[in-house]
């Protein structure tokens, strides 16, 4: 199973081969499923969903931010432990150092409820904090990085420049899905764009191309 491949470090060629697989599925029109702008300006393909478990392929274009808005920050902390595989390009995992500091306060915690139908609600909490960055990891193709649930991180990709990964995510107890926002911020509500089939199969065909080192058309 993919999930168990990736989350046990398996062999590149492995993951690399799993990844082409979901990805040619979409392409052929083997799987119907549709790939969503992600808030934080990917595009995310959910290959699997599996109880407590998810795969989905992640791909970073130049322009795609421009095509949703975030309403928070880039900094968030999931409620799943994270294994993500670089399958090309650059990617860089920021963490931020988060503490309380109701005087000072440079944002405001805010925790994001996910529903199947892709609405996110965005509520504050009473938590006022202060951010600082911290170290950054830079994955590079073929390379794994981990990230435990509950951490603050932001991910970065050099402007203009593209990458994908494809990325395990572990469900754990006790964890929330939260956002640094605006200290004043009220509660929202998001709903994210899911493509239409020509575009999600655009998207894996550009994916495929740049796994196999060829630049898309």
């Amino acid at each position: 199973m993919l999930e168990r491949t990736i989350g046990q470090g398996g062999e590149t060629a492995v993951l690399f081969g799993a990844a082409v697989a979901a990805l040619e599925d979409v392409t052929s029109g083997r799987r119907e499923l549709r790939a969503v702008y992600h808030p934080l300006g990917f595009f995310c393909l959910p290959v699997l969903r599996d109880g407590d478990e998810g795969v989905c392929v992640h791909v970073f274009e130049p322009g795609t931010s421009d095509r949703v808005e975030l309403t928070t920050s880039p900094v968030h902390c999931h409620s799943w432990e994270l294994t993500s595989f670089v399958l090309y390009g650059e990617v860089g995992n920021l963490r931020s150092r988060v503490c309380q500091d109701p005087v000072q306060p440079t944002h405001r915690v805010f925790q994001v409820h996910s529903s199947p139908s892709g609405v996110d609600e965005i509520q504050p909490t009473s938590r006022l904090v202060r951010c600082e960055p911290g170290p950054e990891q830079t994955s590079a193709r073929g390379q794994v990085y981990r990230l435990p649930a509950g951490a603050f991180h932001s991910t970065v990709v050099p402007s203009g420049s593209t990458a994908a990964t494809l990325v395990l995510g572990r469900s754990l107890p006790r964890h929330s899905d939260l956002s640094l926002g605006p200290v004043d911020g009220t509660g929202h509500r998001v709903v994210r764009q899911t493509c239409d089939a020509a575009q999600t199969a655009r998207t894996a065909r550009s994916a495929l191309r740049r796994i196999h080192g060829q630049h898309p058309e």
